[in-house]
């Protein structure tokens, strides 16, 4: 039989009979044959975990898709780790007889946990050079005070970002919703992004011009900047992930209002040394006055200065000079900037706590608009603003469906059941049913708050009041009878147990009970004569549709019989002399068709 060669390993995984295609497999040590008398059968393959090849393939099939497809990469993995004489996708597993295998480095995942804390890790650098090293180039005596812990926090950075493209390097990427985790694929596709060259070029050794210029120019550094996209990056994952992405976003914008100013004040002193120190009153004042000579004061008076002219909210002294001139003009404009980013921001903010929070608790406005026209009296105006408070106090919320809407269905079950299936599962009638059935009226359920003095009930059973605010889940008649059609043995034992409960309640009247069965019994078996009778009636049908059938095609083969039967027939005397008087060419025509149509196919028999 012909062995098919799948497009995909996926596909094949699947299938339960995984078969890489022969272009991606690659024999890497080939041992000469040897010819013995009784060769020993040669034991199954098996994996890292003591399991064989077909044990994987057997039990990949009882699995979800994921998890196959997680196996499926595992399988890989354990193979190539354990010896296999195959390499998958172009690498070599196979190692040399009696040698250990050779260990690398593992592929990360970029939604993983490790990747979000890397980039966590490379906050740290990116920081320090954005905001110590343009410091470190305006004030000079920051430099020249503090320059081996300056060294050393320099070359650090510059490891962590060696380490950053190591860890490029091996950061799988997602193929038609699949992790790939060859490295020769991931290294060739890191190769062709932008982002390889903003890295390479961010670790260009431009210290070596220490040796020229001395270790006074932190300057030369300037191109560990472009090292900045990994600080945004960390910045979103951490925006997504975060339980408070409100606040986080504040703080972030603080962040960057902080490193502007922090910049501009950099600017400012350095400005303020190349027009000479205390020549007017906007510069910095002359060091050599008591108290200016200080680090911290010279970096804390350009602080406040530049707060000032970013802020436009301080007096600050005018510009004397072109240069001071044009450095106003650049931090107004970067001021009206600033002010339209800072309160767009908080208005995005704003607006998002806004719409969660009508999105998580209902509208009471219109409630209390619609009361106040319709002149309700105040007592009941009260109760219900009393619901609404204690909605929002206690962070109840009533319409979770249309909040777990977008998600998958799949994953919206998984958050129904955490929250919810602890409560389904206290109730008398649904406990020791199966899970799946739990898990499928868990998305049936439909919150409700009562207040104080609600009742709810119906007429057969019993009326339930309030006492205070009771948190209750509704689950409608027709909900649960469409999750139960699929669960026939699970409805019979809620039948049961929905029987004894009430018994014991001293609700449900065994006559009336009887009578109804019987009702349901004698329904029942009319409705098995009705079926039997029109399963009865449409065989007839069938029987009647198929003579008539037979009937119709004798008639039409009769019919066709007659017509070449009549054509045989002689034609009168007066019709064939008239016929030969007005068309005497036409005798000898007519006497060929008559013996060409006595000629023709006699009828069926």
């Amino acid at each position: 039989m012909e062995r098919r060669t799948w497009p995909g390993p996926v596909v094949a995984a699947v299938l339960g009979d995984f078969r890489p295609p022969p272009s991606l497999l690659r024999r890497t040590s080939r041992a000469p044959p040897r010819a013995t008398r009784n060769p020993r059968p040669r034991a199954p393959h098996v994996t890292a975990r003591g399991r064989t090849t077909g044990q994987w393939r057997a039990s990949s099939l009882a699995e979800p898709d994921q998890t196959r497809a997680r196996s499926l990469v595992s399988w890989q993995r354990l193979n190539a780790g354990a010896g296999s004489p195959t390499a998958i996708r172009g690498r070599s597993t196979a190692s040399p007889l009696g040698s250990a295998p050779s260990k690398s480095l593992p592929v990360v995942d970029p939604s993983g946990d490790y990747y979000y804390w890397w980039l966590n890790t490379m906050v740290f650098p990116v920081m320090y050079n954005l905001i110590i090293l343009v410091c470190r180039a305006c004030f000079p005596d920051l430099q020249q005070g503090y320059l081996v812990a300056w060294l050393v926090l320099d070359y650090t950075s510059d490891l962590l970002y060696l380490l950053d493209i190591v860890v490029r390097f091996h950061t799988g990427f997602l193929e038609q919703g699949i992790l790939v985790v060859d490295k020769g694929r991931i290294s060739s596709r890191y190769v062709r992004t932008w982002s390889f060259l903003l890295d390479m070029a961010s670790l260009m050794p431009t210290d070596v011009v220490y040796l020229r210029l001395g270790p006074h120019t932190p300057t030369l550094r300037l191109n560990r900047f472009l090292r900045t996209p990994r600080l945004f990056e960390a910045f979103d994952r951490t925006e997504t992930r975060t339980a408070y992405p409100n606040a986080f976003r504040i703080a972030k914008l603080m962040l960057y209002i902080f490193v502007v100013i922090h910049w501009n004040s950099c600017l400012y002193f350095a400005l303020s040394r190349y027009l000479g120190f205390g020549r007017d009153a906007w510069v910095y004042p002359d060091p050599a006055q008591p108290g200016f000579e200080r680090l911290r004061r010279q970096y804390l008076y350009s602080f406040y200065f530049s707060t000032l002219i970013l802020t436009t909210v301080g007096d600050t002294p005018p510009p004397a000079r072109e240069e001071e001139y044009l450095f106003m003009v650049g931090d107004f404009l970067l001021a009206v900037m600033g002010f339209a980013t800072i309160m767009g921001s908080m208005s995005s903010v704003i607006y998002n706590m806004n719409t969660a929070d009508a999105a998580f608790y209902p509208d009471h406005g219109l409630v209390k608009k619609y009361m106040k026209l319709q002149h309700v009296n105040r007592k009941l105006e009260r109760r219900v603003i009393d619901w609404y408070q204690h909605l929002q106090i206690n962070k109840k919320i009533t319409n979770e469906i249309a909040i777990l809407q977008h998600l998958p269905e799949r994953l919206r079950a998984e958050v129904a059941v955490s929250v919810h299936l602890s409560t389904l599962s206290q109730v008398q009638i649904f406990q020791n049913c199966e899970a799946s059935l739990l898990e499928e009226l868990v998305l049936k359920l439909q919150p409700q708050t009562y207040s104080p003095g609600n009742m709810s009930g119906n007429r057969r059973t019993a009326n339930i009041k309030s006492i205070g605010y009771s948190d209750l889940f509704c689950l409608s008649k027709e909900d649960l009878q469409e999750v139960l059609s699929e669960y026939p043995q699970a409805q019979t034992v809620m039948e049961e147990k929905g029987r004894e409960i009430l018994l014991k309640m001293n609700k449900l009247d065994m006559n009336a009970e009887a009578a109804e069965i019987a009702l349901q019994e004698a329904t029942e078996s009319r409705l098995r004569g009705l079926d039997q009778q029109l399963d009865d009636l449409q065989t007839k049908f069938a029987r009647l549709l198929a003579e008539l059938e037979s009937s119709a095609l004798k008639i039409a083969y009769r019919v066709e019989r007659l017509e070449w039967q009549t054509r045989e027939w002689p034609m009168p005397e007066d019709l064939a002399e008239a016929d030969d008087e007005g068309k005497p060419g036409e005798g000898t025509s007519k006497d060929e068709e008559g013996r060409a149509t006595q000629e023709g196919p006699p009828g069926p028999e």
